[in-house]
């Protein structure tokens, strides 16, 4: 197996998170999804586990801190070009995520920002290092 990563988030409804993250593109993967978690697909190598608050709590002995209150982490999603980025990120927005900032253009990277429906912060990027400024 190559090496994956495995994000785990905490959410509150888990079909309404299904369906968000399946408008984005993402298909869950049933072998590993149940009434408590699901977990979605991004990439042969990318998965993220919606866990419910309860399940989620099976991990950790910590509070859940609320997303939409509190930074937990930003999650960084590459893509292929700059309309891949909005495409993706739009379609977050239309599926009820919320964008948290103006895009940023920096010449070589585009970065839209945009908080799922749980708050959890996902940064869909593109980078042409063919325009990075040389030292």
């Amino acid at each position: 197996m190559p090496t994956s990563i495995f994000i785990n988030v905490p959410i509150r409804d888990l079909a309404a998170s299904m369906a968000y993250y399946k408008a984005l593109g993402f298909d869950h993967n049933p072998q590993f999804t149940d009434e408590t978690a699901a977990s979605i697909v991004i990439s042969d190598t990318i998965y993220l586990m919606v866990l419910t608050h309860e399940k989620f709590k099976q991990f950790s002995p910590l509070p859940i801190p609320d997303p939409k209150e509190q930074t937990q982490a930003l999650y960084a999603l590459s893509r292929e070009s700059r309309e891949a980025v909005d495409e993706i990120a739009d379609a977050g927005i239309a599926a009820g995520g919320t964008e948290i900032r103006d895009p940023q253009d920096h010449g070589f990277m585009y970065v839209r920002a945009v908080a799922d429906i749980d708050g959890h912060v996902w940064e869909y990027v593109y980078m042409d290092m063919s325009q990075f400024p040389s030292a």
